[in-house]
C-alpha cells in the first residue's frame, strides 16, 4: 500500500474532502470509490474522516491507496532498472519480450518480472502497472506505476521519443498522418485505411547509410503498430520488420525500434522527469559497423 500525505490549501477551505481529493490531489472516481469503501484510507489531522466532512486550511490529508490489482504469475529476470521510488519503476526493455501477459501466455512477461522483483523486494505480494506499452519487439525506456493513482495521472501524460532505423532514404523530416486499421481481429497486423483511427507521427532523420535511415520519431497518437505502420505506409519500413516488409541487415533481425528516452510530471512530488536508454546491442553495433560514432549522435541531449 502506498500512503500519501497533502495540506489543504486556502482554494479548498471549508469544502467537502471529496472536493478536495478530486480537485487539488486528482484521484480518479475509481479510486475514490475504493477510499469510500475502506474504513481509514483517508485520515484528516490523523483522525478518521469521511468525504462529506469539511477540511480547513492546513489540515493534514493522509491517504493510503490500498492495493485491488491481484499480483500476476511469477517470473524471475533481470531487470535493467533505470530509476525506482516509491511510485514509479522504469526500466530498459529488451526487444523480444510482451509486456503484458495474455490468456494463452499468461507468464513470460515483463509484467510478471517486475510483480516477481517487487515482492522479492517488499517481501510481500506486490504490482505495478505499466504506463505506455511497447511493443514486443520495441526496446528501451518502459515505466510501471506502483499504485493506481500515479497510474491514472501518468495515462496519456508520456512525451516519448523513439530512435527507429528504417529502409530507403527519408527526407529531412515531417508528419505521416494516416488513420490505423485492424483488417482481422485474430491477427496483430494492422494496415492504413479509411476505416481506421485516426494516427499521427512526427520524425526527424537524424542520418543515413546503405540505403538505410535513422529517424527520430513522436507519436502524437497512441495506436498498436503505429511506427512500424506509418513507415511502412510511406515506403520505408522499419529495418528487420518482417511482419511490416521491413528488411533485416547482418545486425538488426527484428523490427529496428527503441524508446530513447520518456518524459513525464511525477505524478506526486510534481517535478518534471527524463528517463533515458541507451541504445541495444543490435543497433549499436549496426551503427558502429557502418562507420557511425554512437557517441556523437547526441541522441540522449
Amino acid at each position: 500500500m502506498r500512503t500519501i500525505e497533502y495540506t489543504v490549501t486556502e482554494e479548498h477551505h471549508q469544502y467537502p474532502l471529496l472536493h478536495f481529493l478530486k480537485g487539488h490531489v486528482k484521484l480518479s472516481t475509481r479510486i475514490v470509490q475504493t477510499l469510500r469503501h475502506t474504513k481509514g484510507s483517508v485520515l484528516v489531522n490523523g483522525e478518521y474522516a469521511r468525504l462529506i466532512d469539511k477540511v480547513s486550511c492546513g489540515d493534514k490529508v493522509k491517504i493510503t491507496l490500498p492495493e485491488t490489482t491481484v499480483p500476476p504469475l511469477l517470473w524471475d529476470m533481470k531487470l535493467d532498472v533505470i530509476f525506482e521510488d516509491d511510485d514509479l519503476l522504469v526500466i530498459n526493455k529488451p526487444s523480444g519480450i510482451s509486456v503484458h501477459p495474455t490468456f494463452n501466455h499468461p507468464n513470460g512477461t515483463l509484467c510478471n518480472a517486475v510483480a516477481s522483483y517487487l515482492t522479492n523486494k517488499n517481501n510481500s505480494p506486490s504490482v505495478a502497472r505499466a504506463v505506455g506499452r511497447l511493443d514486443k519487439v520495441t526496446s528501451g525506456v518502459m515505466i510501471f506505476a506502483k499504485n493506481a493513482y500515479a497510474a491514472s495521472k501518468l495515462n496519456g501524460n508520456l512525451d516519448k521519443t523513439y530512435l527507429a532505423v528504417v529502409n530507403g532514404i527519408t527526407d529531412e523530416g515531417g508528419f505521416i498522418e494516416a488513420p490505423i486499421f485492424r483488417p482481422d481481429l485474430n491477427k496483430t497486423i494492422r494496415s492504413v485505411d479509411s476505416r481506421g483511427d485516426y494516427a499521427l507521427t512526427t520524425y526527424k532523420t537524424l542520418f543515413h547509410y546503405n540505403n538505410i535511415s535513422a529517424v527520430e520519431v513522436k507519436t502524437e497518437t497512441g495506436r498498436t503498430h503505429q511506427i512500424r505502420v506509418h513507415f511502412s505506409h510511406i515506403g520505408h519500413a522499419l529495418v528487420g520488420d518482417e511482419m511490416y516488409c521491413g528488411k533485416d541487415t547482418e545486425n538488426i533481425i527484428r523490427a529496428a525500434l527503441h524508446c530513447l528516452r520518456v518524459s513525464i510530471i511525477h505524478p506526486v512530488t510534481n517535478e518534471a522527469l527524463t528517463f533515458k536508454a541507451p541504445l541495444p546491442e543490435d543497433i549499436k553495433k549496426e551503427f558502429e559497423k557502418n562507420g557511425i560514432s554512437v557517441d556523437k549522435l547526441n541522441l540522449f541531449c
